[in-house]
């Protein structure tokens, strides 16, 4: 499903802006629940270095972490796995769940410019509105806005059930955000966000089984 670019991506964009965390009473009607995967490890990410769209692939520190995630899956059943298309996203899904849907709704963020630099080689203000995040936009790339947009529209689109996604640590992050919650996610790890009639909070409830200890809070 491509992603609307140009004035129908930022019109999107800027509903979702306005609406804050309430954007996820569009799912009122059913409930659908997100177990999210941020990608194994990369060279870049060990290095420190922001890494949206450029298609760098897991390492073999990433491989192992999603290999011991598929152990941790063994035996759930969900109504669908979806993927970011980016290959460290896709390599995740295939050794931990033998395979995904690509999306690249659920890409990570497009870092513009300041893709592939070190955190101590971006400039002051986009390292302050980085970690604020809700009103960052890089240089040339994209805004958690914007980011956001894609995010939702994706989830809107689910069916109600049980859904594993396996994506980035800013989807993952806006996502947890709208269920009141923020925190770092590391590679490989999963988190559990509800979405609908609950109002975005976290569950314990399972995909077909009761719901895992190892499910991130």
């Amino acid at each position: 499903m491509p992603w609307p670019g140009g004035d129908e991506g930022s019109a999107l964009a800027g509903r979702i802006a306005s609406s804050g965390s309430k954007w996820a009473a569009g799912l009122a009607a059913v409930s659908v629940r997100l177990w999210l995967v941020r990608h194994g490890s990369t060279d870049w990410l060990e290095a420190g270095r922001l890494n949206g769209w450029a298609d760098v692939p897991m390492n073999d520190r990433g491989r192992l972490q999603a290999r011991a995630l598929a152990r941790r899956l063994a035996g759930l059943t969900f109504a669908g796995v979806w993927s970011s298309d980016l290959q460290r996203a896709m390599e995740t899904a295939r050794l931990a769940a033998g395979g995904a849907v690509a999306d690249p709704r659920l890409r990570e963020i497009d870092f513009g410019v300041l893709e592939g630099r070190r955190w101590e080689e971006i400039p002051i203000d986009s390292r302050n509105a980085l970690a604020a995040f809700d009103g960052f936009e890089a240089p040339g790339g994209e805004s958690v806005a914007h980011l956001g947009a894609r995010a939702f529209a994706f989830a809107a689109a689910l069916p109600e059930g049980d859904h594993l996604v396996f994506t980035h640590g800013g989807v993952i992050r806006f996502l947890l955000r709208q269920a009141g919650r923020d925190r770092r996610v590391l590679p490989g790890e999963l988190v559990h966000v509800v979405l609908g009639p609950v109002g975005g909070r976290a569950s314990r409830a399972g995909p077909s089984r009761a719901g895992p200890s190892w499910a991130g809070q």
